[in-house]
């Protein structure tokens, strides 16, 4: 549902979807922002004590009642065992990845669903009905993803989206467009351009390694392909024309004191949702669907982008939602590039990952191996656990690991090993696979051009 209407002295008004997900975007940060300051949650009619002493008692107990806060930028859970997704659901208004959904995308694909699909890594999506209804009907969409390069090494978490992308595109032959969004960075992180643009071609070797075709994938940079393509800027600018400061201001939380390239920031990451943005891939045409694999905290940027669609006569995208890669130190906070000690890096020794796993890993055994073996582990927080949900992909030997650590019979540090065992070789062999791609390489993805597939 893209609007409502409601009643006012007998009036229907109508009112865009995007004002409503703006003005409850902004009622959600507040009240976050309120139990920071007060370490109270918001009731309303009852202002907190002026005797209150705020204090710091660490991460939320599970039983806590307060809201997630999930934006573009932060993600924070109230409880230890992660973002509720299927309050997160409802109050974005989308659509859960039901068992329908999912034999249905591999009836379509003719492939069995990928194990981000069947354990519920991505878990939600909006409109992805209508993207298999016309593939059906032999009508070819386009996949559009991205990357915020702020850093020369990427880590694991951000090969989530790259790896379930690689997949639809393998598994449906379609073209495929990344948007490096360099200039978001340099707005919105205390670095220059140069290093912006530094920062985009070493993350795009990375995504490269990750095995894309360089006949199907365009990968571009924002600060190039901006002044090189007169149709991509313009249709930032249909979108820009049809979206309010205040509504930007009520869906990311925008302050009169951030400076202006931020407020038009979102219209530059809804360009690629429209095929007429990439002229020498489609030719021109404004009707090839468009599906765009992301974390569920960039759905914002594409309520919007949905928003403002028809009023520019152009499609909606379709969207599937993944969950967050938890940080090593727990399932409330994402992994951040800015903190070593909170993520695996894809420039980690053997020795590093062992040494990460082993210290940070967020456990979810008993304190003592008799309690544990008594009593078992708990893996809706076991760090270690929920990385293995990733990149393990026998599901028995996965359900294997669950019920032996749930019942005690595997310990925490047998659980950390066989974690430390499944990302080394992994982390290598995209090393290995990293240092084959050269310059021309990364030249060849980022040059327009036209790419092979069938309308």
């Amino acid at each position: 549902m893209e609007s409502c209407k409601y009643l006012s002295s007998n009036m229907i008004v109508l009112v865009p979807q995007a004002e409503i997900d703006a003005a409850v975007q902004l009622l959600l940060k507040l009240k976050v922002d309120y139990k920071q300051m007060t370490g109270q949650d918001y009731k309303a009619g009852c202002p907190p004590s002026e005797n209150l002493i705020v204090s710091n008692n660490g991460p939320a107990a599970d039983d806590c009642d307060g809201e997630d806060l999930v934006d573009p930028w932060n993600v924070s859970a109230s409880s230890t065992k992660g973002v509720d997704y299927d309050k997160l659901i409802v109050r974005f208004g989308s659509s859960k990845i039901d068992k329908e959904l999912l034999e249905r995308i591999e009836k379509v694909s003719g492939q069995r669903a990928h194990h981000f699909l069947r354990r519920g890594i991505f878990f939600s999506h909006r409109d992805m009905h209508q993207i298999l209804d016309a593939y059906e009907k032999h009508k070819s969409f386009y996949l559009y993803t991205g990357r915020g390069p702020s850093s020369e090494a990427m880590h694991v978490g951000h090969l989530i989206p790259f790896i379930f992308t690689k997949w639809l595109q393998d598994v449906f032959d379609i073209p495929l467009v990344i948007q490096m969004t360099d200039d978001e960075k340099y707005l919105w992180k205390d670095l220059t351009l140069e290093e912006c643009h530094r920062f985009t071609v070493e993350n795009a070797k990375d995504i490269i390694a990750c095995g894309f075709d360089v006949n199907k994938t365009f990968i571009f940079s924002d600060l190039d392909y901006m002044g090189a393509s007169p149709q991509f800027y313009r249709n930032v600018v249909k979108v820009q024309k049809h979206v309010t400061f205040n509504q930007v201001k009520g869906i990311f939380g925008f302050t009169d004191s951030d400076c202006i390239g931020k407020i038009s920031f979102p219209a530059i990451q809804a360009a690629p949702s429209f095929s007429s943005s990439f002229p020498q891939i489609f030719g021109g045409k404004k009707d090839v669907p468009c599906l765009i694999p992301c974390a569920i905290d960039q759905d914002p940027y594409f309520r919007m982008t949905r928003d403002v669609a028809p009023r520019i006569g152009l499609l909606k995208p379709a969207l599937l939602h993944s969950t967050f890669f938890p940080a090593l130190q727990g399932a409330q906070t994402k992994m951040s590039a800015s903190d070593p000690n909170s993520s695996i890096f894809l420039t980690d020794t053997p020795k590093q990952i062992k040494n990460k796993v082993n210290k940070h890993a967020f456990s979810g055994g008993k304190d003592t191996v008799e309690e544990h073996r008594k009593y078992g582990g708990n893996t809706e927080v076991d760090v270690s656990f929920l990385y293995l949900t990733f990149f393990l992909e026998d599901d028995e030997k996965l359900e294997k690991i669950k019920e032996d650590y749930t019942s005690g019979a595997l310990l925490t540090g047998e659980l950390k090993k066989i974690l430390i065992e499944t990302l080394q070789p992994m982390i290598a062999q995209h090393q290995e696979r990293r240092k084959q791609v050269t310059d021309e390489m990364v030249q060849q993805f980022m040059t327009p051009r036209p790419l092979n597939f069938k309308f």
